[in-house]
């Protein structure tokens, strides 16, 4: 029987990431992995040959530097290429196009508004001293607000230190932040529908919540908190497709001395083979819900906890789309190829828009018309697909887990051609160059990679499932009730997106206790 100091279940990017601080830390750690590769959603898969898809994760995501810099990333041929650019087709042959070069942007946002075009840059700023507000929050341990631990009531005097150093109107700014809906919010800002649709459809990818659904607002940070991070561009795509993340940090665990199995399914610490593999401390990646109610005997756990396990909203709100072109789609609004190509290309031309595709997913269908976040990944690395060839990777909202009418096996055809349809409308020359077509709906999700329900975020991202709160109130310090098991999975603080922040902080702890119980 196998003995380690750890074992990892599940290879995700945070699973792989805990694994390699525990590794560097002098631990014999085991990752576990049922797939046949690593990388949980964030893959690159070859479904097509010749063609790479990133089949469900499709940009990086404010992956953190300081984990870059501790594992050192660079040495295993990471690169990370910016995404600086986001183009919106309207259906009327008009377009927005918003790119890093500050002064056309403007007078781009002026072809539609002049006031928006003033507004514009102190809305920015703004945002960037918000974001560098929230920003060491990713950080931090989260504290236990209902406990007179020191260390926790420290934590806690921390954090109202922080807040009350930031004065009183960007405080009060904040608060409304994180209280307002994204539509709402940009309403005191901007009067371009389009402009407010575009930037409040970050307010709401990967959530069951419409533009205007209260507390959607606080996600716009998400943009700014890229830029906070300087030259590790931490917003963009990762050459080689969202594999590449998932591989070197999986290298870098190897280096530590980790190791990893895969297509061994885990049942606690016994795998499908029989074999029993023991460790000091087991670390799930997976789910509150798989983990709790899935892989451990609930006899373990308190009524209590598993109420508050079951309480927790996990609700899959969105599908993927990846497509094998035979060449660059064209686009009505702005024909050819271009810079407009090179970023990502919103389908959100309102704010009602927006709100529609929201309702239908309301009444248990997927949107008819859906929002969706394009990118070519082919485009800024040729190695995608043959040359002259192309690789489109859509991200669609709105598509509920839970169907009124069907089930995702019968409908996961129609919703390609929704979104296919959709996309028609802006460049009608997409269905001709059509090779190959790969639907991921919320079930595919859950059932092949193991996200409950779906949700690309292991649980919801509203307010009452954030920081002290993630996963459930009294076990947000990635411990468990149960002694020595711990999480370290989106569904703990800080949350979703391909950052390796949750999977960092779980180790840290970890080590911690080891250390003060000389395990």
């Amino acid at each position: 029987m196998a003995n380690y100091d750890a074992i990892i279940v599940g290879a995700g990017h945070n699973g792989l990431t805990s694994a390699a601080y525990l590794a560097k830390a002098g631990k014999r750690v085991l990752v576990l992995e049922r797939r046949h590769l690593v990388g949980g959603a964030a893959v690159t898969e070859e479904i097509y040959p010749g063609f790479k898809y990133s089949v469900c994760s499709y940009v990086v995501s404010l992956l953190r530097p300081e984990v870059i810099r501790e594992l050192e990333l660079a040495n295993y041929d990471l690169e990370i290429i910016p995404l600086d650019s986001t183009f919106t087709p309207l259906p009327n042959g008009d377009h927005l196009f918003r790119c890093g070069d500050h002064a056309r942007t403007r007078r781009e946002i002026a072809r539609h508004s002049v006031i928006d075009a003033e507004a514009y840059e102190p809305y920015g700023q703004l945002m960037v001293q918000m974001a560098m507000a929230v920003k060491p929050l990713l950080g931090m341990i989260p504290p236990e607000p209902t406990t007179w631990n020191p260390k926790d009531l420290f934590g806690l005097a921390k954090v109202g230190n922080h807040m009350r150093g930031l004065g009183e109107k960007l405080f009060y700014d904040l608060t409304k932040l994180m209280t307002m809906s994204s539509a709402d919010f940009l309403d005191e800002w901007f009067e371009t529908d389009v402009l407010k649709a575009t930037m409040s459809a970050s307010g709401i990818i990967g959530t069951f919540m419409g533009p205007r659904s209260p507390g959607t607002a606080y996600v716009l940070l998400h943009h700014y908190m890229g830029e906070l991070d300087g030259a590790f561009r931490s917003w963009g795509f990762a050459r080689g497709g969202m594999g590449s993340i998932s591989r070197v940090i999986a290298d870098a665990a190897r280096h530590y001395g980790a190791e990893i199995r895969k297509n061994g399914r885990a049942y606690g610490v016994v795998l499908n083979s029989g074999e029993e593999v023991q460790a000091k401390v087991i670390v799930s990646g997976v789910d509150p819900k798989r983990t709790f109610l899935k892989m451990v005997d609930t006899r373990h756990l308190d009524a209590a906890f598993i109420k508050q396990i079951n309480d927790f909203k996990i609700r899959g709100s969105s599908a993927k789309v990846n497509l094998a072109l035979d060449a660059l789609p064209n686009f009505t609004s702005m024909p050819g190829d271009g810079p407009h190509l090179a970023g990502a290309i919103s389908i959100s031309p309102s704010i009602d828009y927006i709100e529609r595709a929201y309702d239908d997913a309301k009444y248990g269908s997927f949107s008819r018309r859906p929002y969706m976040d394009v990118i070519l990944p082919s485009v800024l690395d040729p190695s995608m697909a043959p040359p002259g060839k192309h690789v489109m990777s859509i991200f669609v909202q709105y598509a509920p887990y839970h169907l009124a009418n069907g089930t995702w096996p019968e409908r996961r055809e129609a919703l390609g051609d929704a979104v296919v349809d959709t996309l028609s409308e802006y460049a009608p020359n997409l269905k001709n160059i059509i090779l190959h077509r790969q639907v991921v709906t919320p079930w595919d999700l859950e059932q092949e990679f193991g996200l409950t329900e779906g949700n690309i975020f292991q649980g919801e991202l509203t307010l009452d499932q954030l920081f002290f709160l993630r996963p459930v109130p009294g076990w947000a310090k990635y411990r468990t009730p149960i002694k020595n098991l711990y999480m370290c999975g989106a569904c703990t603080h800080p949350g979703g997106g391909v950052m390796a922040a949750s999977g960092r902080l779980a180790a840290l702890e970890i080590v911690k206790d080891m250390k003060r119980s000389l395990l």
